[in-house]
């Protein structure tokens, strides 16, 4: 009877460890398949301490496919490398991240620098870890979102951008006069530019000579009027520059400048020139003052065509 028993008990004994050794055996070739599926994601995941001290843990090794070869290593070598790699505009993001001063339930949209140096953009979705109620480390997944930026910065000119000319259009001009008008106050001045004898233009030469008329008055106007300037078409042949945070001198130094400019530039086909017209209007304060300037700068506008009309009688 003590043999069966010992021997019963060695048959349970095994049996057992035979459980464990399978149970083992599953959960490693689990957790080898969940870490080669990290390994393998083209997105980034990492673990980062931040107490007692900060602490690089981990990263995926899809951070070189996006930031250069070499960035990984940087990582695990220095764990202040992504204070490094953060753009300074999103420093205060980053510090709010690992403070827990942040949504995370939101995407947190980020620019790291490659060691091209080019900064690139990423949405991250962040795991604070605590402990005794304090964060003791963030983990978090990283996608790289440049193509959906591009996107999104196209469509954005695309729609705040005139096609013909490439300065801004009628919608984003009115919106910034509705914001110097009612939320911001500055010193503004405006300068009201048309083409003269466009139509003139069009009838002799067709359109298509109009129109490089046009995008010529529209690069002359880019070379002049530079900085923070606002350069837009508003109509077929009329352009306005909005200045804010400028002097009366400074404008009509400027609108000096762009008659030089206007006089020396070359004839497009036989004796056809570029000409324009021009207005100023200016004010030190812009609340509640846009529609008046831009009447002001409309009316010497339209007195300067009068005057170039006679002459224009005259010689044509």
């Amino acid at each position: 009877m003590e043999l069966y028993a010992f021997l019963l008990g060695l048959a349970v004994s095994l049996l057992l460890y035979t459980v464990y050794a399978r149970f083992k055996k599953r959960m490693f070739q689990k957790e080898s398949i969940s870490l080669s599926l990290v390994e393998q994601s083209k997105d980034i995941i990492y673990y980062y301490e931040v107490k007692p001290v900060y602490k690089h843990k981990y990263t995926s090794p899809s951070v070189d496919l996006f930031l250069g070869a070499g960035t990984l290593d940087a990582l695990y070598r220095d764990s202040n490398m992504p204070f490094e790699m953060i753009h300074p505009d999103d420093r205060g993001i980053m510090e709010q991240k690992i403070s827990g001063k942040i949504n995370y339930n939101e995407g947190i949209i980020q620019r790291l620098k490659g060691t091209d140096g080019v900064y690139r953009w990423f949405e991250e979705y962040t795991t604070p870890i605590y402990e005794k109620g304090e964060i003791v480390a963030v983990q978090g997944i990283m996608r790289n979102i440049d193509d959906k930026i591009k996107l999104e910065q196209d469509l954005h000119y695309r729609v705040s951008h005139d096609a013909l000319t490439n300065v801004y259009n009628r919608d984003y001009f009115e919106q910034m006069m509705n914001y110097y008008n009612q939320e911001e106050d500055v010193a503004l001045g405006l300068v009201l530019c048309d083409l003269d004898r466009l139509k003139h233009a069009n009838d002799t030469y067709g359109h298509k000579i109009g129109d490089q008329l046009i995008q010529a008055a529209a690069g002359l106007l880019k070379s002049v009027f530079l900085e923070n300037a606002i350069v837009s078409r508003v109509g077929g042949d009329e352009f306005v520059i909005l200045i804010p945070q400028t002097t009366l001198l400074e404008i009509e130094r400027l609108c000096d400048q762009l008659r030089e400019k206007i006089s020396q530039s070359p004839s497009f086909i036989d004796d056809l020139h570029l000409h324009m017209s021009i207005g100023i209007a200016f004010s030190e304060q812009s609340l509640g003052k846009t529609d008046s300037l831009y009447m002001e700068a409309d009316s010497q506008m339209y007195e300067d065509k009068r005057q170039k009309t006679k002459l224009y009688t005259l010689f044509y």
